[in-house]
């Protein structure tokens, strides 16, 4: 089990500079975007950073679903900046932007893609030291701050991948549920959608014991290792929250409970799945942010198109568990019931088919797009979604039940349409 620390608490954002302190960091690089560089939260670091004098660079060029490109611009300003120390203030986008950025400022010589998940990098393990990076999270989401994940769309290939290594998890996560608070609803909504799966998808993946062949030196162990008896603890813990407080937390922004727990139930829900590993919802979902056509989201202030990673994840939840329940029903079942489905006198075999339901249900009350078709995508679009699912590898063998092109077909086509 791999996790970052992690400090909680209301304000805590103001001991950041101490912590740089206590570093001996001389030069840090503080990476946030344009939108939160106006924002409370990015406030509250440089209040703290100016108080304890430390010596800054600023880059606030991440984009909102980072791509190569994006990454590189950052890679080449920390590379120019010669940093000793990281701070991250965002979301999984300028988190993960901030880790890459880390990782090749310390490899200089390596490639791009030496790091990059095979099959469409080499997928090398990393056996340079990174510099410390704080990761301060303003999103209750993607739970980046506890992973040695980064995820970033392939332009050429119009795919989301990745760079995941125990090596990367940020030294410190800062969750102070004070920048919750900055959230807009939909944003709250989308990386809700993401600790929703992340917590279902790592409770039903395949057992840590069933994943072969067993890698023949720890080095080579991937992070994501299959559900395990401690990541259930924190994705069962994280699906409790989520049932209790996501829907107050989207639809009252004053409501610091609800909006506070999430945030937690972020980072919990990071555990889980930072060392057990997400599947079909998280594979599939690469696809449909890659292949964005011109969908724009309500309340993200971009200026490119783009499919909100938790949305284009949950989009395909109900068809997914519903193929997955074959195996371990009962854990379907229990999730339901968790979310809110009446089970009493439910057949096992049915699990899929009540989660599937109970998911639908929870995502009309929340307004979501009704599926593929209402963020751009049709029928014909479908071969190329299974095509972009298919190098998702390190994820889609993570299933519990192995599928085919034809079942990832089937899956697409079941979530064209969700009510």
């Amino acid at each position: 089990m791999a996790i970052s620390n992690i400090r909680y608490g209301e304000g805590v954002t103001k001991e950041i500079g101490m912590d740089l302190q206590n570093l001996g960091a001389r030069r840090v690089c503080l990476m946030t975007d344009k939108n939160l560089s106006q924002l409370p939260p990015v406030n509250a670091v440089l209040n703290s950073l100016a108080k304890y004098g430390i010596n800054f660079q600023m880059y606030d060029n991440v984009r909102v679903e980072p791509t190569d490109h994006s990454f590189l611009d950052a890679i080449k300003f920390a590379k120019k900046g010669e940093f000793d120390a990281y701070v991250a203030v965002g979301g999984g986008s300028v988190i993960d932007t901030c880790k890459a950025a880390n990782l090749y400022a310390s490899s200089p010589t390596s490639d791009f893609l030496d790091y990059v998940n095979a099959p469409i990098g080499k997928g090398k393990p990393v056996t340079v030291p990174l510099k410390p990076l704080i990761a301060v999270p303003t999103t209750a989401g993607t739970g980046s701050e506890t992973t040695g994940v980064a995820i970033f769309d392939f332009k050429e290939l119009k795919v989301k991948t990745g760079i995941a290594s125990r090596a990367i998890k940020p030294t410190l996560g800062i969750i102070d549920p004070l920048h919750t608070l900055s959230m807009p609803e939909r944003i709250v909504a989308n990386s809700g959608f993401d600790v929703l799966c992340h917590a279902l998808e790592s409770y039903t993946a395949l057992p840590y014991n069933m994943r072969s062949p067993c890698p023949s030196n720890p080095i080579n162990r991937p992070a994501y290792q299959g559900s395990n008896p401690i990541s259930d603890v924190w994705a069962l813990h994280a699906l409790r929250i989520v049932a209790k407080y996501l829907k107050r937390a989207i639809r009252n922004p004053e409501d610091r409970e609800a909006r506070a727990s999430m945030h937690l139930a972020s980072a919990f829900a990071g555990i889980g799945f930072g060392n057990a590993g997400v599947h079909l919802c998280h594979g599939m979902s690469y696809p449909i942010s890659g292949l964005v056509k011109n969908y724009k989201p309500k309340d993200y202030n971009v200026d490119h198109s783009l499919v909100p990673h938790g949305l284009s994840v949950v989009l395909t939840s109900p068809a997914v568990f519903a193929f997955t329940a074959q195996i371990h029903p009962e854990r379907h079942l229990e999730a339901a019931e968790i979310l809110g489905a009446d089970i009493r006198t439910a057949r096992i075999k049915d699990a899929g088919f009540i989660l599937a339901d109970t998911l639908r249900k929870f995502l009309f009350d929340l307004n979501v797009d009704d599926g593929l078709a209402a963020i751009g995508y049709s029928k014909a679009d479908i071969p190329a979604l299974v095509k972009g699912t298919l190098p998702q590898e390190r994820v889609t063998k993570l299933s519990p039940r192995p599928q085919t092109e034809e079942d990832l077909s089937a899956l697409f086509e079941a979530s064209m349409k969700l009510y």
